[in-house]
């Protein structure tokens, strides 16, 4: 979900202490205790892709990982494939579902598995002159067009093709064979290339509506797809995240980031127990303490929703001790910390819908319970 952004032109300090950078803005100090390397930030614009970005940026972060070099992964290329995937959905279950911009973390590994990966110098979705994404015009199209052909009583497989020619002309049309890096792939080639493999990344979240350690589709709007959600307890699910990040693994963020303790241009999202307070982004303070009983009851509440996706890439602590989650937005080079911010503990047990992670990086007690091991 895209949201415009102000930057917050305060003091960054950067210093390195033993193996531990500190990032210092009125009074809150960050000091990394572990992170992963990441590629340059980037924008969606005007575009509800934040899904492609962090998965993406999370692909992007497994592959230096993996020592596959640094790629630049093309967002639009995931967002066109699952733009005609939904559409199939809908018309299939005659317009009860949902379509729209947004998605979860698995439809680009659908995709990857599915139709492989480009790089973004094959495919940027931008056609010549453009410089910014702008899906609002083309959404409507594409949704006009299903909504009308929903009223027909039979269908004629054509609708495929329109839909493909929509998209032709508001992305361009999407490369069978391309050449990168003084080599000739194809989409399908190229992901085989790069060695990722879908079946090892599974989602994570933490709920009690439904059975622990079992997977289940998890009652989003966003879910057109019913992707799975494996089911652990808060403390596991935390677990995770920290072992994922001390072990060298990302992991792309499901959640919600409409609380008064988010903000973009401030690079911080916290958890106050009085989110009114002037100085909330100034000093450390008192935040709300989490179980999963009222996590509960804000996701069947609407308190906590599916807003948006971002890439988790490191851990800190503040000055003093709360640990934070470093995390990396697509909403541009915003906030003193370029592009990445600050999530609270207190925030992240609450807020969070679900990670995605590669099976790898979860704890061996953990995996046993899951069936991984």
């Amino acid at each position: 979900m895209t949201l415009r952004l102000t930057l917050l032109s305060l003091l960054l300090m950067p210093f390195f202490s033993t193996n531990a950078q500190v990032e210092a803005v009125n009074e809150y100090q960050f000091k990394l205790e572990a992170t992963v390397s990441c590629t340059p930030v980037k924008s969606q614009d005007r575009t509800g892709t934040c899904w492609s970005y962090a998965t993406s940026s999370f692909l992007e972060s497994e592959l230096i990982r993996m020592g596959k070099g640094e790629h630049d992964i093309s967002e639009m290329y995931t967002v066109r494939n699952i733009y005609k995937d939904k559409a199939r959905n809908y018309v299939l279950r005659q317009g009860k579902a949902n379509f729209s911009q947004g998605s979860l973390a698995h439809d680009p590994m659908f995709v990857a598995y599915h139709h492989g990966i480009v790089p973004e110098e094959a495919y940027s979705g931008l056609l010549e002159g453009e410089e910014k994404h702008d899906h609002g015009e083309m959404q409507t199209m594409m949704k006009g067009m299903l909504d009308a052909l929903l009223k027909r009583k039979n269908l004629s497989p054509k609708w495929k093709l329109a839909m493909d020619q929509i998209l032709n002309v508001y992305l361009g049309a999407a490369p069978e064979r391309f050449s990168y890096q003084g080599k000739s792939y194809t989409p399908k080639t190229f992901a085989e290339s790069l060695g990722i493999k879908p079946e090892d990344y599974v989602q994570i979240t933490s709920f009690t509506h439904h059975p622990m350690y079992r997977p289940f589709v998890l009652e989003v709007p966003d879910n057109y797809s019913n992707g799975l959600f494996y089911n652990v307890s808060l403390e596991e699910m935390e677990a995770i995240v920290d072992n994922a990040v001390r072990e060298g693994f990302s992991l792309s963020w499901d959640g919600d980031v409409s609380e008064k303790g988010f903000s973009s241009k401030d690079g911080m999202a916290i958890l106050p127990t009085n989110p009114k307070r002037e100085d909330l982004f100034v000093k450390p303070g008192k935040e709300i303490v989490v179980n999963p009983e009222i996590r509960q009851t804000a996701f069947e509440s609407y308190a906590t929703t599916d807003d948006h996706l971002m890439h988790i890439a490191g851990i800190a602590k503040d000055k003093d001790g709360t640990k934070y989650y470093q995390v990396k937005n697509s909403w541009g080079e915003v906030s003193d910390y370029k592009g990445y911010l600050y999530m609270s503990q207190s925030y992240f047990l609450m807020k969070t819908v679900s990670v995605l992670v590669h099976k790898d990086a979860i704890p061996t007690e953990i995996a046993k319970k899951l069936g991984f091991k």
